[in-house]
C-alpha cells in the first residue's frame, strides 16, 4: 500500500513550465467507485501562456474554461474521437496554461487499469496521454475539478520509498505550432516514458 498525502496549492509552482517540471516523481490518484487507482508522473507537457500550440491562445471559451482556473485544477478534452487527455492548470485564476500528463508509472489499481487497457503491459498501461486517461477511468466529468482539495481525482505528494528522479527535457511531441520550446519533462530512464529513444536521451 503506497502513503500519499494530498498535495496543497500552496506547494504548486504559479508558473505552468514550472509546474511541468514540478509534477515528474509527484502521484496521480483516482478514487473510483471500484477502487483506487494511482501512479507516479513521469512525463509531462508545458502549454504556456501565448503559447500558439496551447488550447488557452485564443482566449476563454466553455470548453476550455478549466485551464483559466487558478493552478491546481484539471482540464479534460477529448481529441481525435478516441481519447481522453488530462491536464493540470498552471497559472492565476484568469490566465490560460496547462500541464499535459503524458505518462505513469502504475503503482495502485493495476488490475483497474488492465481492464480498462486490456493486453498492456504494465510499462505501457499509461504511457501516453490517451493511455494515461483511459487507464485511471478519466474523462470530461472530471472537468473543472480541484486537483489539491477533497475529490476522487488529485495530486498526491511522492510515496517516501520513491526515488528523487532525475529529470530530463525535450521539444513536445506531436505539435506543428511552436513545436521547437523545450517544454516537455520526463523522468530520465523510466520505461513507461512515451516517446523515441532520441527524445529521452
Amino acid at each position: 500500500m503506497h502513503r500519499f498525502r494530498r498535495l496543497r496549492r500552496s506547494e504548486l509552482p504559479v508558473d505552468t513550465q514550472e509546474l511541468a517540471r514540478f509534477l515528474i516523481g509527484k502521484a496521480l490518484v483516482h478514487d473510483s467507485p471500484r477502487g483506487r487507482m494511482s501512479g507516479r508522473i513521469v512525463e509531462t507537457e508545458a502549454y504556456v501562456p501565448g503559447d500558439a500550440a496551447a488550447h488557452s491562445f485564443r482566449g476563454a471559451t466553455p470548453r476550455n474554461r478549466s485551464l483559466f482556473l487558478t493552478h491546481g485544477h484539471a482540464y479534460v478534452y477529448f481529441i481525435y474521437g478516441a481519447w481522453f487527455c488530462l491536464n493540470v492548470s498552471g497559472e492565476a485564476e484568469g490566465v490560460g496554461g496547462g500541464v499535459l500528463l503524458r505518462a505513469l508509472e502504475p503503482a495502485e489499481g493495476v488490475e483497474l487499469m488492465q481492464r480498462r487497457r486490456p493486453g498492456a503491459t504494465l510499462h505501457k498501461l499509461a504511457c501516453g496521454p490517451g493511455r494515461l486517461a483511459t487507464a485511471l477511468g478519466i474523462t470530461k466529468r472530471h472537468d473543472g475539478l480541484d486537483l489539491c482539495a477533497s475529490g476522487p481525482l488529485w495530486l498526491g505528494a511522492p510515496d517516501p520509498h520513491w526515488a528523487k528522479p532525475s529529470i530530463g527535457r525535450s521539444v513536445r511531441i506531436g505539435v506543428t505550432k511552436e513545436a521547437h520550446r523545450p517544454l516537455r519533462f520526463f523522468e530520465r530512464g523510466n520505461p513507461c516514458v512515451s516517446g523515441s529513444r532520441r527524445l529521452n536521451s
